[in-house]
């Protein structure tokens, strides 16, 4: 097979870390070209294009997932990389482009999907846990480094060679799956035709819903995961703006935050996470991660000092417990045949929230008139800006509207997880699991259990 070696977790990492450590780097630069091209509805704009690349990201992904298993991992690993990073350089070359290749790219920005499954394709079912674990630590650590290290670059050399830099690495990823990195799925895998396997049920993006309303106890856990990750959706696609813009961060406070949270978050589900659950269990340390989102966002929402703001982002660290203490949840609640039915609509509901969160965070902002067009420009001095800006802040009674808006969205996830049994008993539900689950396996999905177990990071957060 093309490339060097044979196929190995350490292939689909490189190629993790090189895509987001690109995107990571371009944090800075984004903020401010984004205010600069859309000065009069900045945060609507910035919903619109999140939202439109999050929906097309779930709308495709059921569909790459399926010709992958066709056509191979290789050849999709080059495609997802390639769009995702195509609108990279036209940052510099035209703002206008650059945000409309954004919000299509979301067609093919599902590099996640397709590195989940080529990971399921060469490791056993004890050691995939571990492996995923490898890919999720591996883009939370380019996404705490890259930010600081492009805000640094563009604050000495300025943030054309951030653009340069950034293009380069993406280059060098593309170079890297094309020479060295190995196919995963062996031959014998593959069907004998390329264009018959693939049907609707296969690229239906909506199948893994259509299920969820079948199981009381599903559909309670699917309900919270919406009204939870809705809020969560929207406020990564425009935190970073607003404490850009709103509160004066500079670029360098933006990236340190950024850093801060990210080594925080990891903590938070590695050893607070295993110690409360096996002290509080299960249930409990859902809904302990909800209360810690509520205060967030309603921090976020309240707060007019920067202080405040780091403060709140320590909560949120403490909020990230929630997503695996809910995937641990379902994987006891359903039989070891349908692992990846019910985790699949899970990362169903999360991937439509990826696109319905950002726009409603948009739309919100829009409503409450929180626009940035009296702000200086981010050349000026940065005393007299956070001048301006809180003076602005101090009109308004609530500075950030859609922030309490998901404080109250979580507090409805809250009380719909109450009534989340804590056991149940998985002999009784085993017949009714089947009965409805059983007519929809594909035949062509080796990797389905593993590609729907995804980590908590997608590529629509950064």
């Amino acid at each position: 097979p093309q490339g060097i070696g044979s196929p190995s977790v350490y292939h689909a990492v490189i190629v993790i870390f090189l895509e987001f450590f690109a995107w990571g780097l371009l944090t800075a630069p984004t903020l401010v070209v984004l205010h600069e091209t859309f000065p009069k509805h900045t945060f609507l704009m910035n919903g619109l294009i999140q939202g439109v690349k999050g929906l097309l990201s779930f709308l495709s992904a059921p569909l790459i997932g399926a010709l992958s298993d066709v056509w191979g991992r290789k050849s999709f690993l080059l495609l997802t990389v390639f769009f995702t990073c195509a609108p990279i350089p036209l940052m510099k070359i035209s703002p206008w482009w650059y945000f409309a290749v954004i919000s299509v790219s979301g067609v093919f920005a599902v590099t996640f999907s397709v590195v989940f499954a080529y990971v399921a394709d060469i490791t056993q079912e004890h050691e995939r846990s571990m492996a995923y674990g490898l890919v999720s630590a591996t883009f939370a650590a380019s996404l705490v480094t890259s930010p600081a290290i492009g805000a640094y670059l563009g604050r000495v050399y300025g943030d054309s060679l951030v653009v340069v830099l950034a293009t380069a690495i993406a280059l060098l990823d593309i170079c890297f799956i094309l020479v060295a990195v190995p196919e995963s799925l062996p031959e014998k895998m593959r069907p004998a035709s390329w264009g018959a396997p693939i049907s609707w049920e296969q690229a239906d993006p909506f199948a893994s819903l259509k299920k969820v309303g079948q199981d009381s106890i599903v559909l309670l856990i699917c309900i919270t995961v919406f009204l939870s990750y809705l809020p969560e959706a929207g406020q990564y696609s425009s935190f970073f703006l607003y404490l850009r813009q709103i509160m004066g961060f500079s670029s360098e406070s933006v990236a340190a935050f950024i850093a801060v949270l990210g080594i925080l978050s990891i903590i938070a589900q590695t050893i607070v996470l295993s110690l409360l659950m096996r002290s509080i269990g299960n249930k409990n340390t859902i809904l302990l991660g909800l209360g810690f989102q509520i205060l967030q966002l309603a921090w976020y929402g309240f707060g007019s000092e920067p202080w405040m703001m780091w403060a709140a982002g320590a909560v949120a660290a403490m909020s990230s417990i929630t997503f695996p203490a809910v995937s641990a949840l379902v994987s006891r609640t359903a039989d070891a045949d349908q692992q990846g039915v019910v985790q699949g609509m899970i990362t169903g509901i999360r991937g439509l929230c990826n696109g319905l969160g950002p726009a409603l965070y948009g739309f919100i902002f829009y409503i409450f008139h929180v626009e940035l067009n009296e702000l200086p420009m981010p050349e000026s001095p940065a005393g007299g800006g956070v001048v301006t800006q809180y003076h602005l802040q101090q009109n308004s009674i609530i500075p950030g509207p859609p922030f309490l808006f998901g404080a109250c969205s979580v507090l409805l996830a809250l009380l719909v997880a109450l009534f989340i049994p804590e056991h149940t008993n998985l002999n009784l539900r085993s017949s009714n699991w089947k009965k409805h689950c059983g007519s929809h396996g594909h035949p062509h999905s080796p990797q389905a259990p593993g590609e729907a177990k995804e980590p908590l990071l997608q590529d629509t957060n950064v």
